[in-house]
């Protein structure tokens, strides 16, 4: 059986944390880790925690930011596969990660990823924004794109051969990552045509004009670190794409 592990990383999450963890424990696959790295909470996110018996390992301590709490769920980590889910999305459905081992027994790649959607905070049966990977391919790194993150298992070798998530990165870290697993070290990886997570709006990349320009800046590095040639203009050209995922897919999710 493929252990799957699956990290949390939450701070002052009480009022959306609860709905994580249900997805997470009501899974039909049997074989899930589930690691909660908690970055010192003071409101009730911990006591919403430990009421969960299906947890396996749970920190709570000060740390600088979400990239470094990832990085600490790497280190806990045992599962043979690895995804993050943050403390505002949960997985779309119960079987989420029995299709996920499904998939990955077939051709155990090192990546798979599949869709997100973007949902109405207050009716989660709404989606706001469809994001699907279908069409991704690493030479769209330079264009701003990459897979949905949120969707991403990464087999556990990838990190230790290639490193984790960079914490001097602000809000593209993962981006980052992605780019030094599939472009630079090709990574293989495949698409699982699945919606996989349920994410509420006003992430950390899309909450101000400041924002989204840390991000494009961080994404200029990180492909520059990785040799691939962009620019702020090459990347600003996604925003016109973008408007697309706001029409719902015609398959009925």
């Amino acid at each position: 059986m493929i252990k799957i592990s699956i990290i949390t990383v939450s701070y002052n999450a009480e009022s959306t944390i609860k709905e994580t963890l249900e997805s997470v424990a009501g899974q039909s696959y049997s074989d899930i880790e589930h690691i909660i790295v908690d970055g010192d909470s003071t409101d009730q996110t911990m006591k919403t925690v430990n009421s969960f018996p299906h947890i396996t390992q749970c920190i709570s301590e000060p740390d600088q930011g979400m990239y470094e709490a990832i990085n600490k769920g790497l280190s806990m980590a045992t599962g043979e596969y690895i995804g993050a889910l943050n403390a505002d999305d949960k997985l779309h459905d119960l079987e989420v990660i029995q299709k996920l081992v499904n998939e990955i027994e077939k051709d155990q790649r090192d990546l798979y990823f599949g869709d997100v959607r973007f949902v109405n905070r207050n009716h989660h049966s709404k989606t706001l924004r469809y994001y699907s990977s279908k069409k991704w391919r690493p030479e769209k790194f330079g264009w701003g794109y990459m897979p949905a993150h949120p969707s991403c298992y990464i087999r556990r070798e990838m990190f230790e051969k290639f490193g984790d998530y960079k914490t001097d990165y602000e809000i593209a870290a993962d981006y980052e990552l992605l780019i030094r697993f599939l472009h630079s070290n090709h990574a293989s990886y495949r698409y699982i045509s699945q919606l996989m997570v349920d994410m509420l709006p006003g992430g950390k990349s899309n909450q101000s004009i400041r924002s989204r320009y840390i991000l494009n800046k961080e994404i200029v590095r990180g492909c520059r670190e990785n040799g691939i040639n962009t620019s702020m203009l090459k990347l600003g050209l996604k925003y016109f794409r973008k408007m697309f995922e706001y029409i719902p897919p015609a398959h009925g999710h």
